[in-house]
C-alpha cells in the first residue's frame, strides 16, 4: 500500500496538533474538528489549505479529489441555530457534508505556538533576535506577536516597502513616523487582529508594529509613540497556508497537499 492510500485524516490532523496543540487555542476560539461526515480512520485522499473555509474552496476541495480541507480560521466559529443555506457557512457546511470532505481548523493554536505566524512573517521580513511579543503565561515561548531586529537599519519608506512586498499588500494604512524616527530596526509584529498588543511593542522599544484591522482610535492614541503599519487581515494570514503545507510535508513527504486558489480576499482596494 503506498503512503498516499495509508495516510488517514486522524493522520493528516496529528500532523498539525503536534505543530500547534489544540490546548494553545484561546477560551474563545474554536480551533480543531470544524466536520468529519467519515470516521477520522478514514484514509486521506489528498488536503487542501485555506485561510477561510468558503463554499468555493469546499467545491475546488471536491473537484481536486481531496477529502479534507484545512484551514486558519475556524468554519464554525459561532453557533448554528440552523443550516439551510442562508449564509456562507450554511452553504460551505452543506456542501462538505454532501461532498464527503472532513474540515480542520487550526486558528489560535498556530497563532500562539512558537513556530506559528508571526515568527513565520518576521523570518520573511528578515527579522532576527525574535522573541514572543505577549507571551503566554504557562510557557514564555508560545504567546502572540513577535519582537526582533533588522541587522541593519532600514529607512521608513525602505522599511515600508519591504512590508508591502513581503505580505503581498497593494496598500498599507500607517502612522506618521514618530518625531525623530528615520530609521527602523527593532519591529513588532502581530498576525491577525493585534492591535490591543501595540501598547506591549512600545513597552518593548519597538520602533514599528505590524498588524491589521487597527482602530481609527489606535491612530490617534499611539501614533505618536511608534510607526503603525495595518497591512490587512487576509494579508498578514494567507502565509497559514504555507506554514500547513509544510508541516504536512514534512511527515508525509509524497503526500497530495494542495493550497486553495479559490480561496480571494475579500476585501477590494479602489
Amino acid at each position: 500500500m503506498s503512503e498516499k492510500q495509508s495516510v488517514t485524516l486522524a493522520d493528516i490532523v496529528g500532523a498539525i496538533e503536534d505543530f500547534a496543540s489544540p490546548g494553545l487555542q484561546e477560551k474563545w476560539d474554536n480551533t480543531g474538528w470544524q466536520l468529519c461526515p467519515l470516521s477520522p480512520d478514514a484514509p486521506c485522499r489528498g488536503v487542501m489549505l485555506c485561510l477561510d473555509v468558503t463554499p468555493e474552496v469546499v467545491a475546488e476541495a471536491v473537484a481536486e479529489g481531496c477529502n479534507l480541507v484545512v484551514s486558519h480560521h475556524p468554519l464554525i466559529f459561532k453557533g448554528l441555530k440552523h443550516i439551510t443555506g442562508a449564509t456562507p457557512v450554511e452553504r460551505a457546511v452543506i456542501a462538505a457534508i454532501s461532498g464527503g470532505v472532513a474540515v480542520y481548523s487550526s486558528h489560535t493554536a498556530l497563532d500562539s505556538t512558537s513556530r506559528g505566524v508571526s515568527r513565520r512573517l518576521g523570518e520573511m521580513l528578515g527579522l532576527a533576535d525574535m522573541e514572543v511579543l505577549v507571551p503566554r503565561a504557562e510557557d514564555s515561548h508560545t504567546g502572540f506577536g513577535v519582537i526582533g531586529s533588522f541587522p541593519a537599519p532600514l529607512s521608513v519608506d525602505d522599511f515600508i516597502g519591504r512590508v508591502k512586498e513581503v505580505y503581498g499588500a497593494a496598500v498599507v494604512r500607517r502612522s506618521d513616523a514618530p518625531e525623530g524616527l528615520t530609521e527602523v530596526r527593532r519591529v513588532a509584529l502581530c498576525s491577525g487582529s493585534g492591535g490591543e498588543f501595540v501598547t506591549d511593542a512600545i513597552a518593548l522599544g519597538a520602533d514599528a508594529y505590524i498588524t491589521s484591522d487597527t482602530r481609527y482610535h489606535d491612530f490617534v492614541d499611539f501614533g505618536k509613540d511608534i510607526l503603525m503599519v495595518d497591512t490587512g487581515h487576509f494579508e498578514s494570514e494567507i502565509c497559514t497556508k504555507s506554514i500547513f503545507s509544510a508541516v504536512i510535508s514534512e511527515k508525509f513527504p509524497t503526500f497530495a497537499v494542495r493550497q486553495s486558489r479559490a480561496g480571494r480576499n475579500p476585501v477590494r482596494y479602489v
